[in-house]
């Protein structure tokens, strides 16, 4: 099945009736030992999901319609190819980035009116790119509107030292960010610095897995200086913690690594009183296993009654895509959410999908790989 391409899909069955589905992220298609690797993995978290439902009543039969499996013999036909095609594609790639692992690029535009999320497409007014020295890349943009003031929150990821960072740049009267600042700054890799305000104060509650641990911090000096006010989570591979206060209670949505296997594609929920915890797990972790509808790519976006996630969509590889995914159900005992919705391309941003998306007021940022 992974030499012949196809996208791998997981079934659990109670009884002969099928009552979960996964969809585990293949991080390196090219080597099949790896790919193995990120499908086991993934089965293993689809028996932990499973087993919750179980113990808490919720299973329930859902369709199945497997495909069939590929007949014997199409091994070297298929994946030969493939991978004499895969070697050759890296080659050139790491010829063209030169001394530069990988490469992720941060646009912005001010708009009037419905934006990406309203009309799924890339269509409008085009994205400016937030220029870099070619030293480091920038990603995963947040934006906070305050004081009429916008600030543009980012990773900022030099190669010389191979760990992110957070940075900020201000809006200036001619409509563009100049050179991103450092802000906040730990001995372990920072990323999606998700700023929000609250209680009269703006906090930040970045990626921080490497240090497998969940911090919360709080503006001594907006935006400048930040100090840690709270640690939310210990011992988790927590990725692109995603926060959302509801009917009196705060949930944080991402996805957590078991062990092995991929970061992107296992939601986990946890959900607290209050913002400085303490944080519970939900019972239903993991609640899915699905490369296209699991890893968080930016805030919450309400649309009248209705709340909307931006998910990454992994099926191809990190960073290809993303798509809005409806919350249909959030409490104590389910989490439902809506099929994404993926997001099209269009001449606003001539990449071939975004990563990250966000909007305060009408400034809207994104990103992408190259």
């Amino acid at each position: 099945m992974l030499a012949s391409g196809r996208l791998p899909e997981l079934a659990v069955r109670l009884d002969g009736v099928t009552v979960a589905r996964g969809r585990p992220m293949l991080g390196d298609r090219l080597w099949l030992s790896r790919s193995c690797n990120d499908l086991l993995a993934g089965a293993i978290s689809l028996v932990a999901q499973s087993v919750a439902g179980f113990a808490a009543g919720e299973l329930a039969p859902i369709a199945d319609s497997p495909a069939p499996i590929p007949r014997n013999g199409r091994f070297v036909r298929h994946y030969l190819p493939f991978f004499c095609k895969g070697l050759v594609d890296r080659a050139v790639q790491k010829l063209r980035l030169g001394r530069r692992p990988f490469y992720w690029r941060v646009a912005y535009r001010l708009i009037d009116g419905p934006g990406v999320a309203e009309t799924g497409q890339l269509d409008g007014k085009p994205f400016t790119v937030l220029a870099d020295d070619g030293q480091r890349f920038y990603a995963d943009p947040f934006v906070l509107e305050r004081d009429g003031r916008h600030y543009l929150f980012v990773e900022e990821f030099p190669y010389a030292t191979g760990r992110g960072v957070i940075s900020v740049a201000e809006l200036g009267a001619d409509g563009n960010f100049g050179v991103p600042r450092v802000v906040l700054e730990e001995k372990h890799h920072l990323s999606y610095p998700q700023v929000f305000a609250h209680a009269g104060e703006i906090f930040m509650i970045p990626e921080s897995a490497a240090a497998r641990e969940l911090v919360l911090y709080r503006a001594a000096q907006f935006p400048d200086r930040w100090v840690r006010d709270t640690v939310l989570l210990t011992d988790k591979d927590f990725n692109d913690a995603t926060l959302l206060e509801s009917d009196g209670r705060f949930w944080l949505l991402g996805t957590e690594r078991f062990g092995y296997g991929s970061a992107s594609d296992t939601m986990a929920v946890y959900s607290a009183p209050s913002l400085r915890g303490p944080w519970v797990a939900h019972a239903l972790n993991p609640i899915a296993v699905d490369h296209s509808a699991a890893r968080p790519g930016g805030a919450f976006i309400r649309h009248g009654d209705a709340l909307v996630l931006p998910v990454q969509n992994g099926s191809r590889a990190y960073g290809g895509g993303l798509g809005l995914m409806r919350l249909d159900r959030l409490d104590e005992l389910d989490v439902r959410f809506a099929p994404p919705r993926p997001i099209g391309p269009g001449p606003a941003w001539a990449r071939a999908g975004i990563h990250t998306l966000n909007r305060a007021g009408n400034l809207e940022v994104v990103d992408s790989a190259g």
